[in-house]
């Protein structure tokens, strides 16, 4: 029997889309996918063609979490030893990489979260850009339910998303946060009726993105995210370094001149980047 793909991704014109691929399992996150997910949005980001890229699940659950085989498999070592512990915290953070290169790519990332998104996967969307939901969609700290710290994002990105006291209950309780609670709270940006809708508008938005001057929006990412771990002035500091870096006066004219003129603007792709 063919194993099923942990995820495909596919692209049309400027926007790709992961898709993780085993509703079979709830797209629970097995070391295929942890082993390939970060090579895999190096390689999109590489390209430069990119420009915005949505991230959903197949089937009734966007993602049930970790898969059990990562804790029964040999992927989770001991730590009885000073060696053994040390191997476990390489272990954890070469988790952490593969989810902290959504961050790092220049595309934005939306995520389009149907049922349950759990565990590991409220981790990988908490290094999204964007997120909508379907209206029965539920996000959960699962690891607490089952003995064990979330360590893969989730504790440290979500109190920049929700109020701190909504984190420490879903950390402590492990209790469901709903879709329309998400939303008021500002976590998702939108709440669709159905799985159907939900793609469609996720499409919708990362088509507006990738219309958008592509050197404007990475650049914007990349500040957004340096301003969230770091002071204001150092943030301010850092985009006129940035802007500097960035400024493209063809783009300006061009979207100036298409805005004018009521016409699509045209921009050239970002440079892709050299094959080691």
């Amino acid at each position: 029997m063919t194993e099923t793909q942990p995820f495909q991704i596919t692209r049309e014109g400027a926007v790709a889309h992961l898709r993780l691929s085993r509703p079979e399992a709830s797209n629970a996150l097995d070391m295929r996918f942890w082993a390939g997910l970060g090579p895999a949005l190096k390689d999109l980001d590489a390209t430069g063609e990119v420009r915005a890229m949505v991230l959903s699940g197949e089937g009734r659950n966007f993602c049930a979490g970790m898969d059990i085989s990562v804790f029964t498999g040999g992927a989770i070592m001991g730590t009885d030893t000073a060696a053994e512990r040390q191997a476990f915290h390489q272990a954890a953070r070469d988790l952490q990489d593969a989810l902290s290169m959504l961050e790092r790519v220049r595309f934005p990332v939306i995520a389009a979260v149907q049922g349950a998104c759990v565990g590991a996967g409220l981790d990988m969307i908490a290094a999204c850009d964007l997120r909508l939901a379907s209206a029965e969609a539920y996000f959960r700290i699962e690891e607490i339910n089952i003995g064990m710290m979330a360590d893969v994002g989730s504790l440290q990105r979500l109190p920049r998303l929700l109020p701190e006291g909504v984190v420490r209950e879903l950390a402590y309780l492990g209790t469901s946060l709903t879709a329309g609670r998400a939303e008021r709270l500002g976590f998702v940006n939108a709440v669709l009726p159905d799985a159907d809708a939900l793609q469609a508008a996720a499409i919708e938005m990362a088509q507006a993105i990738a219309a958008k001057a592509p050197l404007a929006i990475s650049g914007s990412k990349a500040a957004i995210t340096y301003a969230r771990d770091h002071t204001v002035a150092d943030g301010l500091e850092w985009a006129a370094v940035m802007q500097g870096s960035i400024w493209n006066t063809a783009d300006i004219l061009g979207a100036i001149q298409a805005r004018a003129t009521k016409s699509p603007a045209r921009f050239a792709d970002l440079k892709p980047y050299p094959k080691p």
